[in-house]
This record gives structure tokens, sequence and C-alpha cells, in this order.
């Protein structure tokens, strides 16, 4: 069954042919803002992918309906509470199928707008119906800017304060929660739907929405100036490789390359800073594997969206109330060893995890992946040297450093740049230890030279060093062969 708020817009979209005019994410902005990375329907945090075109006009409906957000909250609370008496706990009921308890909910709505005896102009009467069915079978007032295909990113600073990534660029809306009250029942209605929990013992929660859109919840005490609420949208059609290609982040010959080293089995770790599109590129890159392996991903909110038709996914579970019960990336790890996986995904490596996933890429797991933050290739091995020693093992760094180059032999960088767009920077080979160091060579490289345009947007590329990476001979092994003409640099 799909998600109430799913319905609720599947019902809308039928009985109006038309979307729903909303505050327009530009109302706040005083320059245009920049396209976006490439977001497209709830798209992801790497959701978004660097500017594809200019940005449209929004309708002018929604500025009109910007400047009347709370002209009417007495109606819309007796209409709400009148609502919520009528149906009560049919709202819950699991027995209801998606088209009952639509049709119910605006049948109750529209017989109790008949009933008030304020005037009002129908455009007044619908949206007032829409915001109280959002807040009944939805997200409240962040419900239209989820349904909004260009909005990659939604982040909420206590109850009168919404923020959007609209295109690349963050933009202030007029949207607001009634009060601190309003924004926690919002919370709450997202988190216990995949069993967690917020509250004063448990301030910090990561959840998703049923799109796998990714959730981030602090409330107070944490968050001082009331809860902090910041949603980054998945797409339901994850971008693919050509989508990638069309945004700049990479090349044809680049992607070509990419899918051969997935292909012949090496292993490769997605680097980059928060919201430069490393699980947009982890997507991807598992899209490369053959669908004839069995694939185990490892995320602490499920977000990764694979084609594969043998895929197991599994979630790491935080502590229960008595602090018991938790099961973390490393239990996850470990498990999946024991689960026979030709491909071990990992959505991110942030603790002593990564000795796990060290031990598991040298015996035997070739082809696994996963992300870590870092500033570049280099600090990618020094995070990942830091996140063993997490594990307590007392080891020499010499003997952590030859784990590292036995084991990784891909690195792939991404960066968000400063025009809003995520490209691939660097990808770089793990070659080998000389003397105490872990030697690493540049195969591709993002250039820089040819600079900005008028509007700020990078001119730059991906483009090949030159150098061949020596493992080559192992990805023969696996029977993949890579063009020479892929690493000749242009002319």
């Amino acid at each position: 069954m799909t998600s109430l708020s799913e319905r609720l817009a599947a019902v809308r979209s039928a009985e109006q042919g038309a979307p729903v005019a909303y505050p327009d994410p530009h109302a706040a902005a005083s320059p245009a803002p920049a396209p976006a990375a490439g977001a497209r329907a709830a798209t992801p945090a790497p959701a978004s992918m660097p500017p594809a075109g200019p940005a449209s006009a929004a309708p002018e409906s929604r500025d009109r309906v910007s400047g009347d957000t709370h002209r009417f909250d007495d109606l819309k609370a007796h209409v709400h509470n009148e609502l919520l008496i009528q149906l009560g706990p049919q709202l819950y009921d699991q027995n209801m199928t998606q088209e009952d308890l639509e049709s119910k909910v605006h049948a109750v709505l529209k017989d109790v707008m008949a009933a008030s005896n304020r005037p009002l102009t129908s455009t007044d009467r619908q949206n007032i119906t829409n915001e109280i069915a959002d807040d009944i079978l939805g997200y409240g007032p962040l419900e239209p800017y989820l349904r909004d295909p260009d909005v990659s990113e939604v982040m909420v600073n206590g109850p009168f304060d919404i923020y959007l990534e609209y295109q690349g660029r963050l933009t202030k809306v007029n949207g607001k929660f009634n009060d601190e009250a309003h924004l926690r029942r919002t919370i709450d209605k997202i988190v216990s739907r995949i069993g967690r929990r917020v509250d004063e013992s448990s301030p910090m929660v990561d959840a998703r929405l049923s799109d796998g859109s990714r959730v981030n919840a602090v409330v107070p005490p944490l968050a001082v100036d009331g809860s902090s609420l910041t949603i980054r949208k998945f797409a339901a059609d994850p971008l693919g490789v050509n989508d990638l290609i069309r945004f700049g982040s990479l090349d044809p010959r680049s992607a070509d390359f990419l899918d051969a080293c997935v292909r012949g089995r090496l292993n490769v770790i997605v680097s980059g800073g928060t919201g430069a599109g490393k699980t947009t590129t982890l997507n991807v890159l598992s899209s490369f594997i053959p669908s004839d392996e069995r694939i185990v991903t490892i995320e602490d909110a499920a977000e990764l969206q694979l084609k594969q038709d043998h895929v197991v996914r599994l979630e790491s579970r935080p502590a229960n109330i008595e602090g018991k019960g938790a099961v973390t990336i490393r239990d996850l790890v470990k498990n999946s060893l024991r689960m026979r996986p030709d491909r071990i995904i990992v959505g991110e490596v942030r603790d002593a995890s990564a000795l796990d996933m060290l031990q598991a890429m040298n015996t035997g797991h070739d082809g696994s992946i996963c992300t870590l933050h870092s500033n570049g290739p280099r600090d990618t091995l020094a995070r990942m040297e830091t996140m063993v020693l997490m594990a307590g093992m007392d080891l020499p760094i010499r003997a952590i450093r030859e784990q590292v180059a036995s084991a990784v032999d891909l690195v792939v960088h991404q960066t968000r740049l400063k025009d809003g767009s995520r490209r691939i920077t660097h990808i770089t080979e793990v070659e080998r230890m000389e003397g105490d160091v872990i030697t690493l060579q540049d195969v591709f490289v993002f250039d820089h030279s040819a600079g900005w345009d008028a509007n700020g947007k990078t001119l730059g590329s991906l483009k090949p060093t030159g150098l061949r990476p020596t493992f080559l001979d192992k990805m023969s092994d696996h029977n993949v062969k890579v063009d020479p003409m892929t690493f000749a640099m242009s002319g």
C-alpha cells in the first residue's frame, strides 16, 4: 500500500488535473537561483547533480497564495477538529483502501466547509481543503515542497522557518507550522512509520520517508530554537549514468571506465563532502554490477535503489529506550560475510566498521563499494586509517596502511562546487606501499583551468591524466578489457 501522502496526491491530481498552488520558492530570494544540480522527482542528495538549464518561471498563483497562508487559521483549526471528530479511528484503519480513505476525507472536508458560514472564494476554499488534507494524510506544510521535483532538500529551523534547496540554491519560503507542537507531531509521524522514536531522552534521529528520502531530526533540548528537521529527497526514478553525463559530473570515457572497474570487481570507495552526491554516484556504480550476482547493501537509513533482482537490504537499528538492542553498521558488515555475498555495498563507513570492510575486501569479497566523508583521495585513506584505529585493535599504522593498500583499488572523489553543481573531481588508483606511504595515481582529474562563465557556472571538465592504471591486469582476470584510448589526453 502506498503512503497516505501518495494517496492524497493521486486523488488531487485526478480531481483537479493540475498541481496544487503553493508558495513560490523564489519569493524570498532576490536574484533568481541558479539551476540545480540535476534535481528531479524527489531527487537524491546526492539527489541532484549539476545545473541542467535555466530555471522556469513559477505559476503566478503561487505568488498570490504565498502571502495568504495564515489568513484563515481559526477556520482551519475548526475544520481540522471537526474532521477528526467525524472520522476518528477510520483514519488509521488498515483495512480501508486508499480510494475509500481519500474519498472519506474529502467528503467530510466538503461537508464541514459547506457548513461554515464564513464567505470564501473558491480558491480560498480549495487552499484550506488542501492544507488540512496535507496535515491529516501527509506532512502538513511540507507536502507541497516534497511534491516539487525541483526541490532537492527541505530544511526546517523551528516551526516558523522553512528553507529549501531549490535548483541548487538555498531559498527561504513562506510556509510554516502552527507552533512547535505541530512540528513535533509531523516529526513523530515520520519516524514512527519505520519504528524509530525521538523525544527528550533520545533527541536525535535518522529516518526515511516511504520513497527513500533521508530524514534527520533534532528536538529540544539539543535544538535550542525549536525542533530542526532536514529532508533530503531522493528520486522515485534514481539518476542514472546518462544523467550524470548530461549534468557534466562524468564524461562518456570516464563513465565507461567506471563501468569496467565495477564489472572487473575492483574495490571502490566513493568519497566527498556532505551533499556532494556520493549516494547518487554509489547508486550509479551499483547499477553496473551484473544481474547474476548476490548483492548485500548495508545502510543506516535504507536509501540505495538498486535495480538488480538479487539484492538483500540491511538497515542498522538504534538502541531502544532502555539503551539496548542497537545493531550497528559494524554488526551488519560482520553478519553479511555469512550471507554468501558476491558484493557488499555499505552506504557510509564512519566508524570502526572500516576495519571489517577492509577485512571483507581482503578476504575474497572483491567488487565491494562504500562511501566515506573526506576532502580528497589522500584524505580518504587517512580517514580510513583513523576509523580502523577506532576499532581498538591497537594495530601499527604500517599494518593498517598495508591493509588499505591491499584492499582498496580505486577512489572516486566527488565535490560540490561553488555554483551548486556536483562534480566527480578525481578518479584515483590506490597503487601500493612505498616505504610507509601509500602511493596514489590519478587516472582522471577535474580540470579547473577553463574558469567560470558570466553566471558563475564552472566551465571545467573531467579529463584523463594520460596514465594507465596498474589494476588493468586484475580486471582482465575477470574478462574485462579497457580500450587504451580511454586514458589518452585530449589534444
